[in-house]
């Protein structure tokens, strides 16, 4: 067994697609920031064998850092996907139907449409609308093809910004992301989550905020379909990796609308 975890290593490089999590990890204003507190240090209770013990508590909601979006996550005029009644289902304090413990984990084919580089910039410039053809030119750009059953990865750039929250919500300057258009053309051809690097995976005008979210709409409660966001695709691009095996596990949070994530790439080296 050693050895074939041995030979695993070697024969795959792994890319870690999450940002960090910390008190200055940025966050939606519709959402809480993550928080954490050692309670008890090294040296508060030490054991008769001289040994000691450290731990803390976490504070967080769930949709702050790296993190998918249960279908639970947004209704449109009172229903789930799938025709549920949003208030039947979160009656009780957490969710029945479509809660992120019913999210399944995702070992599947991954597919990165690098719309920045497609576009020759660093980051696509704040408020920018990805279109369905960006997405399509950046397909055939990379040589890969999205298919039923895949998982979208969809770069702006903005991910640079991650280290300043202010420019990172963008609100004064806005946020490039999907439109509908793009959108819907990823829940055509069947794919069973898409991510990005921003906070909300939406075009985000300058000065409008998290007012209004269409993009999360057509995908949660209409098509079915997760989304990621704030991912680090840094690595991936500057690697060139378009096509890889992505995998993903959400905490298991009973009835819960999102849960942080740690996504991974693997690659064959």
């Amino acid at each position: 067994m050693n050895r074939l975890l041995e030979v695993l290593e070697e024969g795959v490089k792994v890319f870690d697609l999450a940002q960090p999590l910390a008190a200055e990890t940025p966050h939606s204003p519709n959402h809480p920031p993550f928080r954490m507190s050692l309670m008890r240090r090294h040296g508060d209770m030490v054991r008769e064998d001289g040994s000691s013990a450290a731990n803390e508590m976490i504070v967080t909601g769930g949709h702050t850092g790296t993190h998918v979006d249960a279908l639970a996550h947004v209704s449109h005029r009172g229903e789930l996907h799938g025709g549920v009644s949003a208030d039947e289902a979160q009656r009780g304090g957490r969710f029945r139907h479509h809660g992120v413990d019913a999210v399944p984990p995702m070992v599947c084919r991954g597919v990165l449409l690098d719309v920045a580089a497609l576009h020759g910039a660093d980051a696509l410039p704040g408020g920018y609308g990805i279109t369905a053809e960006d997405l399509a030119a950046a397909a055939r750009k990379a040589g890969v093809e999205v298919r039923e059953g895949d998982v979208a990865l969809i770069r702006s750039g903005w991910g640079r910004y991650f280290g300043d929250a202010h420019a990172f919500l963008g609100h004064d300057t806005g946020v490039p992301g999907p439109t509908e258009e793009a959108a819907r053309w990823l829940a055509d051809r069947g794919v069973r989550a898409t991510g990005a690097e921003t906070i909300a995976y939406e075009q985000i005008k300058p000065g409008v905020g998290h007012a209004l979210l269409p993009v999360h709409r057509l995908l949660l409660v209409e098509r079915g379909v997760h989304i990621i966001e704030v991912m680090n695709l840094s690595g991936l691009a500057e690697a060139g990796v378009s096509e890889f095996l992505f995998v993903l596990a959400p905490l298991k949070i009973v009835g819960g609308t999102g849960s942080p994530v740690r996504p991974l790439a693997v690659v064959g080296r």
